[in-house]
Order: C-alpha cells, then sequence, then structure tokens
C-alpha cells in the first residue's frame, strides 16, 4: 500500500492568518498520525509565511511515523534540514516568492549542484527525493544525482484528469517505469484529490508515499481531519 504524508503547511497557514497559536500545528501533526496518517510533510519558506522553522523543531521530536522536510536547497534550508534530521528531504526547484511549488528540477543542468547538495544529506542518514516532472532525462539526471527517491510533479495530471484521465496519467506511468528500472524509489504529489487518487496509483506503477496538504485540508473542513484522512487511504489500498 502506498503511504499517506499529510502536509500540514495549510494549518499553519490558518494560525499566522491571526497570530497565536490557533489552530496548534503540532496538535495536528499529532491527530494526522493518530487517525492514520504514515507521515508527516512540512514545507518551511524564506518567509515563514505557514511553518516557521520554529515549528520544524517543535515537530520534528513527536512524529512517530515519517518526517518529510520539502524545499529548496538554500543554505539556511540546508543548514535547518541537518540540524532537524528528518527520516526524510524532498528538494524542490521553487523560488522564496514562489505561491506552490510549480515544476521540477531540471536535473540535466543543475546535476552538479543536486549532487552536492545531496551528497550532505546522505551523509547525514537523511533519504533524499527531489521533485522532478515527466520528462525522461530529468528521470535519468535525477539518478546520476544519487537521490535515493523521485518525487513526480502531478499537477499536470490533476489539471488534465477530467479531460481526459487515460491521456492525463500516461506520461505518468512511462515515468514511474523508467524509475523504476533505474532503481529509483518514487513518490508523488501536488494536486491529488480523492477524486483522482485511486486512479493514479492504480495506473503509476511502484508509488511508495503521496504528500497531499492542500485538498485533503480542504476536504478536513467539511468532513472532519479524521474521517478525511481514512477517506484518503481508502482510496491508496
Amino acid at each position: 500500500m502506498t503511504k499517506l504524508s499529510v502536509n500540514i503547511n495549510k494549518i499553519a497557514t490558518i494560525r499566522n492568518a491571526r497570530g497565536g497559536n490557533i489552530p496548534d500545528v503540532k496538535l495536528a501533526a499529532i491527530k494526522c498520525e493518530m487517525f492514520g496518517a504514515q507521515g508527516i510533510t512540512v514545507h518551511p519558506r524564506p518567509d515563514e509565511r505557514h511553518i516557521k522553522y520554529s515549528d520544524v523543531f517543535e515537530i520534528r521530536p513527536i512524529i512517530k511515523t515519517e518526517f518529510n522536510i520539502e524545499g529548496y536547497p538554500s543554505e539556511t534550508f540546508i543548514e535547518l534540514v541537518l540540524k532537524a534530521k528528518p527520516d526524510q528531504v524532498t528538494l524542490v526547484p521553487d523560488p522564496p516568492d514562489a505561491i506552490t511549488s510549480n515544476s521540477g528540477w531540471d536535473t540535466v543542468n543543475n546535476a552538479s549542484f543536486l549532487k552536492e547538495v545531496i551528497c550532505k544529506f546522505k551523509n547525514a542518514g537523511i533519504r533524499t527525493s527531489i521533485f522532478v516532472d515527466t520528462d525522461i532525462k530529468n528521470i535519468k539526471g535525477a539518478k546520476e544525482t544519487g537521490t535515493d527517491r523521485i518525487e513526480l510533479y502531478t499537477e499536470p495530471y490533476a489539471t488534465n484528469f477530467e479531460k481526459n484521465k487515460e491521456l492525463a496519467v500516461k506520461p505518468f506511468t512511462e515515468a514511474a517505469k523508467k524509475a523504476l528500472e533505474l532503481g529509483l524509489g518514487i513518490n508523488a504529489g501536488h494536486d491529488l484529490n480523492l477524486d483522482n487518487l485511486k486512479y493514479f496509483i492504480k495506473n503509476v506503477p511502484g508509488i511508495l508515499e503521496v504528500s497531499i496538504g492542500h485538498a485533503l485540508i480542504s476536504d478536513a473542513l467539511y468532513l472532519g481531519l479524521d474521517n478525511t484522512i481514512k477517506l484518503y487511504l481508502r482510496e491508496l489500498k
């Protein structure tokens, strides 16, 4: 079964809108695990507009399943990850002012940079994953960086799912086959939801983990966090 890692950034966004500690991000992480999530994901950005660096250190000790920190590998981010020592770090190529992640790495042109960063994390015993699109040259390039896994950037799939789900999923199926052939682990994330998740998992081989935040937290507003996590886990079976 593919593991579900819940991205709790949106909970921090609500908290930060008013200041204080409501909703409590640390408690949210605890509850997500209690309700069945097999991992917690955070994406701290330089402006701390949602997850703060202090949140990372408060959350880290209470995670019982798997802790995944994702972000752009700036010097400050690298320092944070090496201090927090999560189970996994996911490298994304988004600039500081990006609203959300919107592309995968060009692993060919950024090969030397990624190799250097990944080496630091692997020497610290942290599993690495890098955000990539379905371009086969970027899948092959990811292998050359020394990363343990890739995370398939699934927004194009989600965008085209309602138009033609067969065509939408096809490049992801091919990319996953190539990744497995190269010995890479495969994660996936971005805009996966209760409508498109099961079809994706059924048709894309080898998905070890999905990271879902925006859709899951939005669904929880209507359905409750406990029920929503269980619904997503059901889709992954």
